[in-house]
């Protein structure tokens, strides 16, 4: 078959373009050509060029990255999915791993910043400007009087000073401006004449009331206690430190020889026998002469001691006062309350520390705040009381009952115990106290039945001690030198009566380490040591014919205790000796002892005298049994009993 003339001729047309265009040579641009916008030329289509056939050659470009965000989780079918997962493994034992690693540190890392900017800005022309001034002395000086406003009405007293000094501040006001070398050669002479001038009519201004504010402002009497605490804890500091059973430091600045020093320690290693050494003594002006009556520990903070003031003769009656002492200065009491009458007796409260309860000479109960700096520190007072006492009150004592039916803990009351033959309870209302009374001392020897007062059958009462472990019993010592043990719920009948002293009985006390044990002494030169459940003493001690006045256990030591007869104190240990005293520590001449304490916490011991005085004593070379305390007193006393029966 022949082919047809339009394809023919549709092929050679097609041959003849493409003759065409590759015959046409191609030039490349030139370089400096800037290329422009081509004007659009308007074709007409053919039916020719509708017929024609165009090849169109498509190709891939390359991919371009704008933003990249991996995932963050992937498919559990995906390839990359066991990699992972094993990879979020041993990352997460990692963080476990870290967890309490020295090494390993929690803490936040800061992202980097953009790149900076630099921006300009045009502005106005800067205009500096150098100046300079001068500062005199007087202008300083100037400057802080003009702080201090002055009162007219002194201005009115002194018009010529005020007048004056108006007249130099602006003459040197007018002087500082003076520049180059004439301030210095003015400065020599005026500057002088104008402080000396201006001091004295400040002084003869303000000088009476500057130092009368500034000794009477509360930072200031503040600033001279710290500063007479720093200069006496450093004279004593060797002394207190063997108070509190530290360690003593030898001082640098000491003047003693070395020879001396070493000659003194080895006669105190060489003595091994129990002796006293005294420390210091709490004493001033104000307490010197004075008759020490009573003192007291505070139970809270055992580093505070109340010490009373008084005579106990009747017939020469001052008023008394109390003070109160603190280890941080022995050279002045930290407070001082003067009372009407004699302080007799005194004892700190243990539910409030800061008050302090007195008995006084003629029969006045009172209750002291001790935190009080003003007049006001007597809280309360049993002067207005119709039961008040009418003689004199030589015992008082905080005592803090059991809880009682209702669960509720009953308040803490004074107890005391007076010459009327009366022990009474007092209670704090409002500004008063109020009594119960506890026991009425009836006498128990014959008296012949005569005409007598009502106070005639009553005997008086000297002491009283609570037991320590049931505050509902109590022992009272009396005039005629019977000792009574009662109860807080029976005051009509006494539980049980201990007769052995003849003389009157100055002082009870309950043993702290054998409740069933306690101490009595007297005026018959005896002590006695009792056992709660036998009539008879278990022990009698007496060294000298003087009368014992006070006696106390150790709070360290269940065998030892101390007792005062006069001029004479004596330590006993019953481990070591039960005829004599271990130590017997002889009084000045003329001074009597009148009253001891044994200090908390260490092996001190503080005595007071009729001289003003209290003492802290350390007791030395005191070897005491490893075995407990309790022990080693119950079986010396059981051991007493058992050869007795």
């Amino acid at each position: 078959m022949g082919s047809s003339p339009t394809s023919s001729m549709r092929a050679s047309m097609t041959k003849e373009s493409e003759d065409s265009v590759l015959d046409i040579p191609t030039l490349p641009p030139a370089p400096w050509e800037v290329p422009r916008k081509r004007d659009n030329v308007e074709q007409q289509v053919t039916e020719e060029m509708l017929d024609e056939v165009v090849e169109v050659l498509l190709h891939e470009t390359d991919t371009i990255t704008l933003l990249d965000m991996p995932s963050t989780s992937v498919s559990e079918d995906a390839e990359e999915a066991e990699a992972i997962e094993k990879q979020n493994m041993q990352y997460a034992e990692l963080c476990k791993n870290r967890l309490g690693n020295d090494k390993y540190v929690v803490r936040s890392t800061q992202t980097f910043n953009e790149a900076p900017k630099n921006k300009q800005n045009q502005c106005d022309q800067i205009v500096t400007l150098d100046e300079g001034t001068m500062a005199t002395v007087w202008d300083i000086y100037d400057s802080f009087c003009e702080k201090e406003e002055t009162p007219e009405s002194e201005v009115a007293d002194f018009p010529d000073c005020a007048v004056n000094s108006s007249q130099e501040r602006k003459d040197e006001k007018s002087s500082s401006c003076i520049t180059g070398n004439n301030i210095w050669e003015n400065t020599g002479s005026s500057t002088v004449s104008s402080l000396f001038e201006k001091e004295s009519c400040r002084s003869s201004l303000n000088a009476e009331p500057d130092l009368l504010g500034i000794t009477m402002s509360e930072s200031f009497q503040h600033s001279l206690l710290v500063l007479e605490r720093s200069i006496v804890l450093n004279l004593i500091q060797p002394k207190l430190a063997a108070y509190r059973q530290l360690p003593i430091l030898e001082d640098p600045d000491s003047t003693e020889k070395p020879a001396a020093e070493k000659q003194r320690k080895e006669c105190e290693e060489s003595s091994s026998s129990p002796a006293l050494e005294p420390l210091w003594s709490f004493s001033c002006e104000l307490t010197r002469g004075c008759n020490i009556t009573s003192m007291a520990l505070n139970k809270e903070n055992p580093d505070l001691l109340a010490v009373g003031y008084g005579d106990f003769v009747s017939f020469s009656q001052k008023p008394g006062f109390i003070c109160c002492w603190s280890l941080k200065n022995p050279a002045w009491p930290e407070r001082v309350f003067h009372c009407h009458s004699s302080v007799m007796s005194l004892d700190f409260s243990a539910k409030n520390s800061g008050q302090l309860a007195v008995g006084m000479y003629d029969g006045t109960v009172a209750i002291y705040n001790v935190t009080s700096l003003n007049n006001k520190a007597c809280i309360a007072s049993s002067s207005e009381c119709s039961k008040r006492h009418l003689h004199p009150v030589w015992q008082v004592r905080c005592i803090k009952q059991e809880m009682n039916l209702s669960g509720q803990e009953s308040v803490e009351n004074v107890v005391s115990a007076s010459t009327d033959g009366r022990v009474s309870k007092w209670l704090l209302c409002s500004n008063d106290l109020d009594c119960i009374d506890l026991k009425k001392l009836k006498r128990t020897q014959n008296v012949k039945k005569t005409e007598e007062t009502v106070l005639s059958a009553m005997t008086p009462g000297l002491s009283i001690d609570f037991h320590p472990n049931d505050s509902s019993v109590y022992l009272v010592g009396t005039y005629e030198g019977r000792i009574h043990k009662c109860s807080i719920s029976d005051s009509q009948h006494s539980v049980g009566t201990y007769k052995k002293h003849i003389c009157p009985v100055n002082h009870i006390e309950w043993s702290p380490f054998s409740p069933d044990v306690f101490l009595s002494c007297s005026s018959d030169w005896s002590i006695q040591l009792w056992r709660q459940d036998l009539s008879s003493p278990v022990l009698s001690f007496t060294s000298t014919q003087t009368a014992v006045h006070i006696v106390r256990w150790s709070p360290h030591w269940s065998t030892v205790f101390a007792a005062v007869k006069g001029e004479q104190l004596e330590i006993w240990d019953l481990n070591s000796n039960i005829l004599n005293p271990i130590v017997v520590h002889q009084a000045k001449p003329g001074v009597r002892f009148t009253f001891l304490l044994f200090a908390r916490g260490t092996d001190c011991i503080l005595v007071g005298d009729s001289d003003g005085q209290v003492t802290v004593y350390q007791i030395k070379n005191l070897c005491m049994d490893e075995g407990k305390q309790v022990d080693s007193l119950e079986n010396i006393v059981r051991s007493v009993v058992s050869r007795q029966i």
